[in-house]
């Protein structure tokens, strides 16, 4: 019997509207969580094709099943955004109503310019598992490879699998819903901009590498974010006593789709690859946290135009925290420096370093911690301490 592993997501018990990359588990939660609501799976294609003829049927079915049901749920609504509008309605009608409308991507919702339940519905969004989620089963090497995608970590073949769902986003995600007009170029364009995941993002040489226009760049980058396989970070500028630059980084969602994606060869430091691995499974980590609590956070990096810089800074109404990722087993003083210079010109801010070491520290002041000790510790509205 496969093990059952417990979501930090809640959503609200008003309608909503759940994003998250396919794999996720958007779909096993509603299982799990919602067992008695009527599902209308578009990833079916019988019931997609019915829906396509006739978004409206949807009120045939909720006015046929809603003294049975009160809570529906339509699983990869993208797919009809039409259906909204009718939806929108059904709940204008009838208050009790409830509707958990699941997607792996907001981009034809954005360029339909359908109904969006005219704010009636709350989004929230779904992550690859948090290292708190798996417990004991949170293997940090297994992580820096396959990364924490459910789909993935729950496969035979993990490492097969991971190469196919990268695959299947292509063709059915972007080649089938006609998002470029070219597949061989994103498909180019996803491998160079690897070489910038935990980087500062410089699109004019993602262009140039690409053979490409920058504004196809800007293009393909945002049909990444729509598609909620990216986070872009922005710089932390708030009462700023330095020049800071103002280009944000970019990460792939996922480590182990980071992992997969950038091109490896003989010139390639092994060292600098799992460095950057390191740095993003630390940020998605954020992210699901982030979203996940109640207490709204922000997540920025910093970086002065002299060099300082501290890779990801947590900005909330209870948190004010400067973290920095060290891919090594050792804590040197050279760096905890750019942490320094952070905390002298924000005295008000925790600052942490992060390292693959075994023990926890403080070191000329600064808390550090083994990363996975970290990771396996961060929980929805509490922190490591």
């Amino acid at each position: 019997m496969e093990k059952i592993n417990k979501r930090f997501f809640t959503p609200p018990n008003d309608s909503s509207f759940i994003f998250g990359p396919r794999g996720t588990g958007k779909s096993t939660w509603i299982k799990q969580n919602l067992p008695g609501a009527f599902v209308i799976n578009l990833l079916n294609d019988s019931e997609c094709l019915q829906y396509l003829a006739n978004p409206g049927h949807i009120r045939e079915v909720v006015n046929g099943n809603k003294n049975s049901h009160n809570i529906f749920v339509v699983d990869e609504i993208q797919k009809i955004p039409h259906m909204l509008d009718t939806i929108h309605d059904l709940i204008e009608e009838d208050k009790r109503l409830q509707f958990v409308l699941t997607g792996s991507s907001a981009r034809k919702l954005k360029r339909t310019g359908v109904n969006l339940l005219g704010g009636r519905a709350i989004l929230k969004k779904m992550h690859p598992f948090m290292a708190s989620e798996l417990k004991k089963d949170f293997n940090l090497d297994t992580a820096l490879q396959i990364g924490m995608i459910p789909l993935i970590l729950k496969a035979k073949d993990p490492i097969a699998t991971l190469s196919t769902y990268i695959a299947l986003y292509l063709k059915e995600e972007v080649q089938a819903e006609g998002l470029v007009r070219n597949i061989g170029d994103f498909a180019r364009f996803l491998e160079t901009i690897s070489f910038s995941h935990g980087s500062i993002l410089n699109l004019n040489n993602i262009a140039r590498e690409c053979n490409v226009s920058r504004k196809i760049v800007e293009n393909y980058l945002s049909i990444l974010e729509d598609l909620l396989l990216a986070y872009i970070l922005p710089v932390f500028t708030k009462r700023a006593q330095r020049e800071v630059i103002s280009h944000p980084k970019f990460y792939y969602f996922d480590a182990g789709v980071y992992y997969t994606l950038r091109p490896k060869g003989p010139l390639d430091k092994v060292s600098e690859i799992s460095g950057m691995t390191l740095e993003g499974l630390v940020m998605q980590h954020l992210q699901a946290w982030s979203d996940y609590s109640k207490k709204p956070t922000e997540l920025f990096y910093w970086r002065t135009k002299a060099g300082s810089e501290v890779d990801f800074v947590i900005y909330g109404e209870k948190h004010f925290i400067a973290i920095e990722v060290k891919n090594s087993n050792k804590v040197y003083n050279k760096d905890l420096t750019s942490l320094k210079s952070f905390i002298t010109d924000y005295p008000e801010a925790k600052a942490i370093l992060l390292y693959r070491g075994k023990d926890r520290l403080v070191k000329n002041g600064i808390e550090c911690w083994p990363v996975d000790k970290f990771l396996e510790g961060l929980v929805p509205d509490s922190f490591p301490e």
